[in-house]
């Protein structure tokens, strides 16, 4: 089935999958697993590998379900398992306490959501939303503790913080290709300018409506969810001594320095020892490795090397699941890539075209949410653009740099069971996916909307 008829098909199998994860509460893994094989069976995949007109090899089925199932672990899945012992480090020797003290004190202990928000921001520049959420994911736990503030409300500012300026700001990967798609890749300066203002209305946005669902929503680690609650001071006495401020920081801010200096070291390109050296350093894979590293250091200093073993095993055993629903997510986005769906997309843009600056917003908002990863929608979305710049009057420096920042507001819409960071957010939040809609799914539909306003308002002033 092609054309309009698997277009219904995918959006019916995308509610169905939502109701049977939310309504009839199926696990995740199955929901979205079964849901991946009716849309291949339904799309033309053949049961078995077939040899085209051509003579190219058609995978069947299972092999493009193997195929997207183990890109999870091929891409991010050690990642997310190194992110993960990072944290549960910081948590046991009370290092995420002492780093929550230190962000209180820079913003105020009035304001924990914007501080919290805002060290998402600056931390995803230049690390991937997914790990930048895993390795965040300690402090938040521990200023939730520190404040009262509702986790709820926490994580989706995190969330939020992490995701506008993946999409928006260099040197994150898909800004990049779409700006050397679009002809304004010795602009990158200009690029970053704008995307650090376009990414202001997404975290407003955001930050009003995670004040809002806070309210509505209970995750299950919030501060008062148990039946006896420590207050802050009872659970900085429990550890006894807090680390170092530098010892506590250094598991995070070492990879992140790592991997930003990698991308730098990319742009500026640096070769011979200095430039090697840089990029395999900043691979996020060695960046995390490096942070576990200080992270046993920092148990050693606290003495708690005799716990090493045990804390890796339950980190073990709390990311498989997470892994797994991942993994599941990614098997959808490999089966709708092997249909006709992004083809269809791609063929009928032209109809599109009549609405300006919306047009490429539209186009990588699809793009986003039949397939889930924002920086293929990013990628994706440049090269339909790239021909089409002129025809949209958008062949200018500006509006060229615009129409990245257009491609990244599409790309944030939205993020649902079919994105790997859906699962991130909902599962390291301790929310349910029911509530990962409510949140997660809704504050990028909000952070999308605010982008793609202040950019169209932006296009009025600036050709």
């Amino acid at each position: 089935m092609t054309g309009v008829p698997f277009l219904i098909v995918f959006i019916v199998a995308i509610i169905v999958m939502i109701l049977m994860i939310s309504k009839l509460k199926i696990h995740p893994f199955l929901s979205i697993l079964f849901v991946s094989l009716v849309l291949g069976v339904i799309g033309g995949i053949p049961f078995a590998a077939v040899t085209d007109a051509d003579g190219n090899t058609i995978d069947g089925i299972a092999t493009v379900i193997g195929n997207g199932f183990s890109s999870t672990f091929s891409s991010i899945g050690i990642v997310i398992i190194f992110g993960a012992m990072i944290g549960s480090f910081l948590e046991a020797t009370g290092a995420a306490l002492k780093l929550a003290d230190m962000v209180v004190k820079v913003i105020g202990p009035n304001h924990p959501e914007l501080a919290i928000e805002l060290m998402g921001w600056v931390v995803s520049i230049p690390v991937f939303c997914d790990s930048g959420f895993v390795v965040l994911n300690p402090i938040r736990k521990a200023m939730v503790k520190r404040t009262g503030v509702s986790s709820v409300t926490m994580t989706v500012c995190m969330a939020a913080g992490l995701y506008c300026s993946h999409v928006f700001i260099p040197p994150t990967p898909g800004p990049i290709a779409a700006a050397n798609t679009l002809g304004v890749g010795n602009s990158l300066l200009l690029v970053m300018g704008l995307g650090l203002v376009t990414s202001i209305p997404a975290l407003i946005g955001a930050w009003f409506y995670a004040r809002f669902i806070g309210k509505k929503v209970r995750a299950n680690d919030e501060a008062d969810s148990g039946d006896i609650v420590q207050t802050y001071d009872e659970l900085v006495a429990s550890y006894g001594k807090l680390p170092s401020g530098f010892m506590s920081v250094a598991p995070i801010i070492i990879p992140i320095i790592l991997m930003a200096w990698s991308n730098v070291a990319s742009i500026l390109k640096l070769k011979g020892a200095i430039g090697t050296a840089s990029v395999f350093l900043g691979t996020p894979i060695v960046a995390l490795a490096v942070g576990v590293i200080f992270g046993i250091i920092l148990l050693l200093q606290s003495g708690m090397g005799d716990k090493l073993y045990d804390l890796t095993n339950d980190t073990l055993k709390t990311v498989g699941p997470i892994l797994f629903v991942t993994a599941a997510g990614s098997v959808l986005g490999k089966i709708i890539s092997e249909t006709s769906l992004v083809t269809f997309i791609t063929e009928h843009a032209t109809s599109l075209q009549s609405i300006g600056i919306f047009f490429p917003f539209l186009i990588s908002a699809i793009l986003k949410s039949a397939q889930g990863s924002s920086t293929v929608a990013i990628t994706t979305t440049a090269g339909i653009m790239a021909p089409l710049m002129g025809a949209l009057g958008m062949d200018s420096t500006v509006m060229s740099v615009l129409c990245v920042m257009a491609i990244g507001a599409g790309a944030m819409t939205v993020s649902h069971a079919n994105d790997s960071y859906f699962w991130v957010v909902t599962n390291f939040g301790g929310m349910t996916p029911d509530q990962g809609y409510k949140t997660q799914t809704v504050a990028t539909l909000v952070e999308g909307l605010c982008s793609i306003a202040f950019i169209f308002v932006l296009s009025l002033f600036l050709h």
